[in-house]
């Protein structure tokens, strides 16, 4: 089974910060507790990942709401691996990876979501998110303009 990395862990418990705030800033909710134990022990022992399968259930489950909420797949829909490329150019993952994304646990899902956001490559990271930020491009903005102006009439 996949490890689940420390990264992961500290997002998880930070999802349930939110969610179930402290009433009184030293009492945490179960799932917070449950969390802290596993983050607690990979700390002590030096640990970047904890194991799925070894993870308690209360942790894994509180783990598991917190990768819920996450984007299941990196997939952009520009798919380099149809093509014959090893590596998909749009997301990063391997022909596997794609291949057999549904058959994952969540762990190695997140596991190839770390290893892609580390590389950072792949068109998800730079072109594609880079237009994304940028906002509407002139052609956009020129039709909306057009659009405006031909319902009033000018």
């Amino acid at each position: 089974m996949a490890g689940i990395h420390i990264t992961d862990i500290e997002a998880a418990i930070n999802h349930w910060r939110e969610r179930k705030p402290s009433p009184d800033g030293v009492t945490l909710c179960a799932e917070l507790r449950a969390l802290a134990e596993v983050y607690a022990l990979m700390i002590y022992y030096h640990h970047d990942e904890a194991d799925e399968a070894s993870m308690p259930a209360a942790a894994h489950a509180a783990w598991l709401d917190w990768y819920h909420s996450t984007p299941d797949t990196p997939c952009i829909a520009i798919c380099s691996t149809s093509q014959g490329d090893a590596m998909c150019k749009g997301c990063g993952r391997s022909f596997e990876e794609v291949q057999h994304w549904l058959g994952l646990t969540p762990a190695e899902k997140r596991s190839t979501w770390r290893r892609i956001t580390l590389q950072g490559t792949a068109w998800r990271f730079n072109k594609y998110a880079e237009r994304a930020a940028e906002g509407p491009g002139p052609a956009a903005t020129n039709a909306a303009a057009s659009t405006a102006a031909s319902s009033t009439g000018r």
